[in-house]
């Protein structure tokens, strides 16, 4: 399909030299080098988060494939501490596992029997969870030179020593005092750690770092937004900013939140044209007529950077949502790849950012080459303008008269959860995950430190009462994996799930692509023609991606399991009802035997509602709940998986309640206090509010509708 075959044949052989064959040991563990990174798409390890410095999440192994994989068992299992969402891409590097958890914390695994090496728990605090704007998640480490890094959520950057776990040097790479977290895997490039930052919900200004390897000394920072005071940072981004990136900015609440922008996820190498290419966040507040007047592009907001890992310096950008106004971010993951676009051979960028659309760029100018959506059902554009690059908007889709709905909402029709490009098929396999959001301007915006920051109405997003009107909003959702071919761009073919939040993707020489889903399992598809080939039932949700690799003769598929994030905190009534359960990592060979057992069902005790009263205004508290609280507990309290607030002990008094959501009783476990942005009254409201609702779901699952849905509750006035 329009591939570039040039050199695919030599991957090819390398990788059945060294695939199956046990890996020599070197001298120290962890011993990756530039050498290393640069071979490893055609090896049979996995050495960074994408597998190497392209990104592709493409394996050269074969021993597992089409005619086989029915053969895949369990070969051994670890289960984590941690009850969170499981986002990391394990690493195997010498016949050692190494992979992060929730909460920042690290492991490392022989990888062929499953023994538990080491473990390194950085004592995030509890009161951090609240900063996070999507869980307390973590996508990875990177190992370099005896090196093993994570960038822990409460903004530090750790280097510990790869045969011990021990802590070797640590940064703060943000400011303690600022809701910045760290969710994305460090990468290495030429003895510099590289890591970004999230937080632009809240409000901050984002940038991305360089620091040495060895020393942890910082080498360079880049800024993404200009700095509020107007002042020169001293940083590798001053001279573009100067040039091209302020005068994109007008007054607005910007110079107060510090404009968003964080690169929390996307970066991938070229070593040939010595380029890094960074994905750049949302703005803050979301809301461009609040953040900038409505006014200017707002660089470098929702933009795909290169830059050069020396120095930092600027070479050159693609913005893919000028003045970006949704939380389109363009942090999802950027793929490398040589593809033959009207018989030239090109060397081109992909990616599929939240917009909906995929870019196809070439990596050494920033030239758009195409750009068509991936996901059909887009309503904020109708296309991408090809002599300007920019989008063609809808009227009316940034809201400044009135709400609006839009697919894809905050969500994104492609979140962090990555993709994977096959050389072979020529096809990328994106994993969507679709949502509605109704977006509305908040008139009454003021900046408050610390809390959400977006500038857009919340309370247009309550869920409505009318059954008929949920189940067509419930119908617009959705979860697919799209194989698409970069070239033609167009689907080749799609798989649907039942639910949004589907995981992300590996695909591999045997002609294979995996993928978990949110209901709870992990299957193998052909990735020509997207039939189901196997499937194993992981009993907790997957939303990360697999990998894979070889060791002694055998080839091994791992996959982190346990489901969170952004979608199942903030979509709770789109996804399957579950408990917290603890995290796992499995892993698979041909002939596998071994069995993990069920996990046990969380006790389920009854909880009286008739008896709660609270002399709170619950007007006031469903205004209150959806400014402050749905982020995390969903609209309406749907959510039930971060404590379901209708069942929580908590609302039976009013002291225990203000007690969590005043005095901060929970800070240990994530639920900091709301003293700065709440009265004891106002969480008194809330707590009405949240019995009402209590009431209203024992009441509809006390009386289900003959049509087959629970009976709304009565509205109250929203």
């Amino acid at each position: 399909m329009h591939i570039i075959r040039l050199g695919l044949a030599s991957v090819v052989a390398a990788a059945l030299a060294v695939s199956l064959a046990s890996c020599q040991k070197p001298a120290a563990p962890g011993a990756v080098d530039a050498k290393r990174l640069v071979a490893a798409a055609g090896n049979a390890e996995w050495l960074s988060y994408g597998k190497d410095y392209n990104e592709q999440r493409f394996s050269p192994l074969d021993k597992v494939k089409n005619d086989n994989v029915g053969q895949l068992g369990l070969a051994w299992f670890a289960q984590f501490d941690t009850d969170r969402g499981q986002e990391a891409t394990p690493l195997m590097v010498d016949g050692v596992i190494y992979t992060s958890t929730a909460w920042s914390k690290v492991f490392a695994f022989d990888a062929k029997t499953g023994k538990e090496l080491w473990r390194f728990d950085p004592q995030v605090k509890g009161p951090k969870g609240f900063d996070a704007c999507c869980d307390v998640v973590n996508r990875g480490v990177a190992v370099w030179k005896g090196k093993v890094f994570v960038g822990a959520l409460d903004g530090r950057l750790i280097a510990l020593d790869a045969k011990t776990g021990k802590p070797v040097w640590t940064v703060q790479t943000t400011d303690p005092a600022k809701p910045y977290t760290i969710t994305g895997a460090p990468r290495v490039i030429k003895d510099k750690v590289l890591i970004g930052n999230g937080g632009a919900e809240y409000g901050v200004r984002g940038y991305i770092t360089a620091y040495d390897a060895a020393s942890g000394q910082q080498a360079w920072r880049f800024y993404m937004t200009p700095n509020p005071d107007g002042k020169p940072d001293g940083a590798a981004s001053d001279k573009v900013m100067a040039e091209k990136g302020a005068a994109t900015w007008s007054d607005g609440e910007w110079k107060k939140t510090g404009g968003g922008g964080t690169p929390w996820d996307a970066i991938a190498y070229d070593p040939a044209l010595d380029m890094v290419y960074i994905g750049v966040g949302n703005g803050s507040p979301w809301n461009h007529m609040r953040r900038s007047g409505g006014k200017g592009d707002n660089l470098f907001l929702s933009s795909i950077l290169a830059l050069r890992p020396d120095t930092g310096e600027y070479v050159w950008h693609y913005q893919t949502t000028p003045g970006e106004s949704w939380d389109y971010t363009a942090t999802q993951q950027i793929t490398l790849a040589d593809l033959n676009i009207g018989g030239q051979p090109r060397k081109v960028l992909m990616q599929a950012p939240k917009n909906g659309f995929f870019y196809v760029i070439d990596r050494a100018t920033g030239q758009l080459i195409s750009a068509k959506n991936y996901y059909p059902n887009i309503t904020w554009a109708t296309g991408v303008d090809m002599k300007t690059g920019r989008p063609i908007e809808t009227p009316g889709a940034r809201y400044e008269k009135t709400a609006v709905t839009q697919v894809p909402g905050p969500l994104g029709a492609h979140n962090w959860q990555p993709m994977a490009f096959d050389p072979k098929t020529g096809l990328v396999y994106i994993p969507t995950n679709v949502t509605p959001f109704s977006y509305g301007d908040q008139k009454d915006f003021a900046y408050k430190a610390g809390a959400w920051n977006v500038g857009v109405n919340f309370l247009s997003n309550a869920l409505p009462t009318d059954q008929a009107t949920l189940k067509a909003i419930m119908a617009m959702v959705k979860g697919q994996l799209i194989a698409w071919d970069p070239v033609q761009q167009k689907a080749v073919w799609t798989v649907d799930h039942p639910y949004f939040w589907n995981a992300g993707v590996l695909a591999t020489a045997g002609g294979l692509v995996f993928q978990g889903s949110a209901e709870g399992d992990l299957a193998a598809y052909d990735a020509a023609s997207g039939k189901k080939l196997w499937s194993y039932k992981t009993g907790n949700g997957v939303i990360a991606a697999p990998m894979t690799y070889a060791l002694g003769g055998e080839q091994y598929v791992a996959v982190m399991v346990g489901t969170g994030g952004g979608g199942q905190i903030s979509a709770p009534a789109s996804m399957p009802t579950r408990s917290r359960l603890p995290g796992r990592l499995l892993v698979f060979k041909l002939g596998g035997k071994a069995q993990a057992p069920a996990f046990p069902a969380p006790p389920q005790p009854p909880f009286e509602v008739d008896s709660l009263k609270s002399d709170g205004d619950v007007q006031h508290g469903f205004a209150l709940f959806h400014e402050n609280c749905q982020v995390c507990h969903g609209p309406n309290a749907s959510g039930a998986w971060l404590p379901d607030l209708k069942r929580t002990p908590m609302l039976q008094t009013a002291d225990n309640w203000k007690g969590v959501v005043i005095d901060g009783a929970s800070a240990s476990r994530g639920m900091a206090s709301f003293a700065r942005f709440l009265s004891p009254k106002d969480a008194e409201d809330i707590r009405a509010y949240v019995i009402s609702e209590a009431k209203a779901a024992a009441a509809a699952q006390a009386s289900p509708d003959p049509q087959g849905g629970a009976k709304a509750a009565a509205p109250i006035g929203r």
